[in-house]
């Protein structure tokens, strides 16, 4: 039925730009390549919980190291994961471990609050030790290479964009439903006998709840891809986490300066946040970019977004220039935010696109 609702879905795995900014996702839904965080469970790492913070990230930077090179065995036949030993102790099971720790100090995003998530405290996301799920379903309005996409909506989020299209989840208007990671794993298994292409960590914001999700994927057996849906205003040490676990970084890029992310959003360091976590993304995955073209926003963020994009990223780079933009949740408060965009503005965005060499947007 879906190829039906979304025959461009079907169509858009012989695109050529897609083969070429999205090789190794492709190759997992065509079950040649191996998800990664498959690989990351049966890649041993000796630690502790004894072992000091400090030496368990470099212990974690040491073993990333080696994950890339036996991920690049692993596509190339050279290496299997039955050639791999079922250790004790995994790449996963460190990423986890570094994640409870986090949870103790909550530093998962970029505003680092601090809190104490293990003894119930909540920051500014107020999400708490469990996690919160709105919806779970089969999605078809999302980029057609993702569709259709399992997508998970966890409650909460780590800025406040006041025209939030999904307010009624990131600002806990609704409460969510707890699941604990073995009940999503099976969630996530059963979304891949249905035909979804991947698992899609969304929200609200997935950020959150990486500990969560770390937690959930290590109970997960069925070769799925990881698609990381979020507004890139995560951690240094979150980016680490998700670096040989997550297969796609579909990522916002919302601002082209930080007074705008403030104004809009409450977001005080979105541009470096953001600009360092889609270098990282480039560099330990694949990545499509949503740019939402905001009214009266063309000259102060949208411009210097895909100038930075085709600078920074390669002008082949996946990018979705967005034109869905709608007034909603308390858009009313900012003048230029009351009204949808024009004709006029939509033309000059992907003129915009054009100037800076960008070879494969969609819309």
């Amino acid at each position: 039925m879906w190829r039906l609702m979304r025959p461009d879905a079907v169509e858009v795995l012989r695109d050529g730009k897609v083969k070429r900014s999205l090789p190794r996702y492709l190759g997992i839904l065509a079950g040649r390549r191996t998800a990664k965080f498959l690989i990351a469970k049966r890649l041993p790492v000796d630690f502790s919980e004894d072992d000091s913070t400090a030496d368990l990230w470099r212990m974690h930077r040491e073993a990333t190291r080696r994950y890339y090179r036996v991920e690049k065995e692993i596509d190339e036949g050279k290496l299997s994961l039955k050639d791999l030993d079922e250790d004790e102790r995994s790449y996963l099971d460190l990423k986890i471990e570094l994640g409870r720790r986090i949870m103790s100090h909550c530093h998962f995003c970029e505003r680092r609050c601090g809190v104490n998530r293990l003894e119930g405290e909540k920051g500014y996301c107020r999400c708490g030790i469990e996690m919160a799920v709105s919806t779970i379903f089969a999605h078809m309005g999302e980029e057609p290479e993702l569709v259709p996409s399992g997508t998970v909506f966890s409650c909460g989020c780590t800025i406040r964009c006041i025209h939030c299209q999904n307010w009624t989840i990131s600002q806990w208007y609704e409460e969510g439903e707890s699941y604990t990671p073995e009940r999503l794993a099976r969630v996530v298994e059963g979304l891949h006998r249905r035909g979804c292409r991947n698992v899609n960590m969304v929200g609200g914001e997935p950020t959150p709840y990486t500990w969560f999700w770390l937690r959930t994927m290590r109970e997960v057996g069925v070769n799925i891809p990881t698609v990381w849906n979020s507004n890139s205003y995560y951690s240094l040490e979150t980016a680490e986490l998700l670096a040989g676990f997550i297969d796609v970084y579909l990522l916002d890029f919302k601002y082209g300066n930080n007074e705008c992310a403030v104004r809009i959003s409450e977001a005080p360091g979105y541009w470096e946040a953001c600009t360092r976590n889609h270098l990282a993304a480039v560099r330990y995955g694949e990545v499509i970019i949503r740019v939402l073209v905001l009214p009266g926003h063309l000259e102060c963020c949208t411009r210097p977004i895909l100038h930075w994009i085709a600078e920074n990223l390669g002008r082949w780079v996946r990018v979705n220039v967005m034109f869905q933009y709608r007034p909603e949740y308390q858009a009313h408060k900012i003048e230029e935010l009351r009204r949808r965009l024009t004709r006029e503005e939509r033309r000059r965005a992907l003129e915009i696109a054009e100037e800076a060499g960008l070879q494969n947007v969609i819309t």
